[in-house]
């Protein structure tokens, strides 16, 4: 677990700055994902070479067979997915800590400014350095969550032409320098099964939580963005405006 410490860590910080869902897509990236694969699949996949055995003497056709059957290991695999369906959210963690670290200079130049008046305000922190996702960041968060979407996608596509979702318990292999048609017999094909499809189901809740929350991120920007108009016609029509003094 100690080689996934620091990209916990830097997920971990997004969370004050994530939605709702957001959190929870995180807390499932963190324990059904990041902690399971470091205790337990290596475990599990520790002897899928090593006690793979076949019908033949023939030097080289074991290893051949499992590159055959395995372009790449599912432990090699899942860590990609996890590193890859990460790193649009870190790339808006890099946006939202520049962007406090613009508005805190900001607030400390306003600190110095005996005449604020005309000055730039700051539109995505408060004092307590609290940050509300509109604009830009919301901007960039919507397009995190919908690149999420798309490299989930692609890897569960990508794990089904790889290897399925089953693990099959014989393969056969002719590839040089087999001499013959060989059988090969995997290690606990039913135990590697049950956790080829506990990853999948994972994947699908994360698939469907970027999903849902792209329509949470929609719904909440029409909601605002309604609001503000509500409010700003609301102060058209106050008495003693210009507006309200020509009807």
């Amino acid at each position: 677990m100690g080689e996934w410490g620091f990209l916990s860590k830097l997920l971990d910080k997004v969370q004050s700055h994530s939605t709702v869902i957001g959190k929870v897509w995180m807390t499932i990236l963190f324990v059904f994902r990041i902690m399971v694969l470091g205790a337990g699949a290596e475990k599990v996949w520790g002897d899928e070479q090593s006690k793979m055995v076949c019908n033949t003497k023939q030097p080289g056709c074991t290893n051949v067979c499992y590159d055959h059957a395995f372009p790449i290991s599912h432990i090699r695999f899942w860590t990609l997915q996890i590193i890859f369906v990460a790193t649009p959210t870190l790339m808006y963690l890099g946006h939202v800590l520049h962007v406090i670290q613009k508005e805190r200079k900001l607030r400390e130049q306003l600190k110095n400014q005996a005449e604020r008046q005309g000055a730039k305000l700051p539109k995505y922190t408060d004092d307590k350095g609290k940050v509300d996702i509109k604009g830009e960041l919301l901007a960039s968060y919507m397009t995190s969550v919908v690149v999420k979407i798309l490299l989930e996608s692609a890897f569960i596509a990508g794990q089904y032409y790889l290897y399925g979702f089953v693990m099959v318990p014989k393969i056969e292999c002719t590839r040089y320098p087999c001499p013959y048609t060989v059988e090969c017999f995997m290690s606990r094909p039913t135990e590697k099964t049950v956790f080829i499809i506990f990853m999948l189901i994972v994947s699908c809740v994360s698939l469907l939580l970027n999903i849902i929350e792209i329509f949470y991120l929609i719904g909440y920007r029409s909601k605002k963005h309604h609001a503000k108009m509500t409010l700003k016609q609301r102060h058209l029509y106050l008495p003693g405006t210009e507006e309200s003094g020509k009807a």
